[in-house]
């Protein structure tokens, strides 16, 4: 079986937030698992990647149209001609369709994985796909949604959608990452088939695992954290609202990047409610250095509007710091059903009172910090994981060669 996967945007493009981390990780343990499964030196390891050299505003400093290795995965960067968020990239087409046209005539088992929709790389990739019926397993990544069709570009994306997103969606096996996208997909989608696998979470090995109890946490200060991308959907407005009618003592560290205009907007808002002194922005923080400074806190806060998974949930948890999350974030339930934290609505006033709550009930904490890093190892463990999703690739296999 060869798996060909293609995303709009791969690392060390991290400006795109958590679906870089997902997918590469994804890629990474898929190529690990598989090379255990060699059984001979002169077998050709059957995953690559197609992306193409977005970084935001700028590109990639990478050598394009050829395979180089990234953490032991190969990836094809391509040149694209337009920037953030249709990325289009004829020479990326061009040389999928000479791959797929390669694979017809050796009779090659080849699938291919799409990452996130709504821009010109996936849409168009599915269709070469479709030309040459290829069977395609796309991961959303929280783009198939009723918030993400009216959010950003509605008009563009609902044209995309009657003119050749809705045919092309029909064809496809989605894999969702939690129950709540499933469910969110299927009211605007009928694909061939869905399946949901949580996302492979990159976390510290034991060697290097970071946990809360090493650090000493100020008492008489509560300390929250919000570590994501920042943009409109992660509903820091409402946050801000919130922490504006709180009597306790806290800080706020805010800790990650986005658009300018937007943030220094969040800033001028923080500092119209009077919260400035309260909050302190980090800016991008390195992968080496999160951990860290998730576990320095008592509580990380996520009230987004949508969210398909999130992946700081787990990487929170990981460490022992429990975690706020509204009820439109796809681990919702799974905070909910393993006490591993709180979860509220969008309403400012439930927000506040959460944080409250919260704050006040250190046994609580003190429990989520001591069980939780055990519990998130043993849940989303890549072994088991990979498991799934090579299950899942090999079901939509089947199906196609009926």
């Amino acid at each position: 079986m060869k798996t060909l996967h293609i995303t709009a945007s791969y690392k060390p493009a991290y400006i795109y937030g958590g679906p870089i981390a997902s997918v590469s990780v994804l890629c990474e343990c898929l190529t690990r698992v598989q090379s255990r499964k060699l059984k001979a030196e002169s077998e050709k390891l059957d995953l690559e990647v197609f992306t193409t050299n977005a970084n935001g505003k700028s590109e990639l400093d990478v050598e394009t149209g050829k395979p180089i290795i990234m953490d032991n995965v190969p990836v094809t960067y391509f040149k694209r001609w337009t920037r953030d968020h249709s990325h289009f990239s004829p020479a990326l087409l061009l040389h999928l369709n000479k791959v797929l046209r390669q694979a017809q005539h050796d009779n090659d088992n080849l699938l291919i994985h799409i990452h996130a929709w709504w821009n010109l790389v996936s849409v168009l990739s599915c269709l070469v796909a479709k030309w040459h019926k290829v069977p395609v397993v796309l991961s959303p990544r929280g783009m198939l949604t009723s918030y993400t069709q009216s959010n950003r570009n509605s008009f563009s994306k609902k044209i995309i959608h009657w003119v050749i997103g809705h045919n092309l969606l029909k064809s496809v096996h989605i894999h969702a990452t939690s129950e709540q996208e499933k469910l969110e997909a299927l009211k605007i989608l009928k694909p061939k088939s869905i399946s949901v696998i949580p996302n492979l979470v990159s976390l510290p090995g034991s060697e290097n695992r970071v946990s809360g109890k090493e650090y000493e946490v100020d008492r008489g200060i509560f300390n929250l954290i919000f570590l994501s991308r920042i943009e409109e959907k992660k509903g820091l407005e409402l946050l801000f609202d919130a922490l504006s009618a709180l009597k306790i003592d806290y800080r706020l560290t805010v800790a990650g990047s986005g658009n300018e205009d937007y943030v220094e907007s969040l800033k001028r808002k923080a500092e119209s409610l009077k919260l400035s002194e309260r909050i302190e922005w980090l800016g991008q923080i390195s992968k080496q250095d999160k951990f860290e400074l998730l576990a320095k806190h008592d509580l990380l806060v996520l009230t987004s509007y949508n969210e398909n998974f999130a992946n700081v949930v787990i990487e929170s948890l990981s460490v022992g710091t429990p975690v706020l999350v509204s009820k439109h974030v796809g681990l919702a339930d799974y905070v909910k059903n393993n006490d591993l934290g709180w979860v509220c609505s969008l309403e400012p006033e439930d927000i506040a009172n959460k944080i409250r709550v919260v704050c006040e009930d250190t046994l609580k904490r003190e429990t989520i910090r001591r069980n939780a890093p055990t519990l998130i190892s043993n849940n989303f463990n890549d072994e088991v994981l990979v498991g799934r999703y090579l299950e899942l690739y090999d079901n939509v296999l089947q199906l196609h060669s009926k």
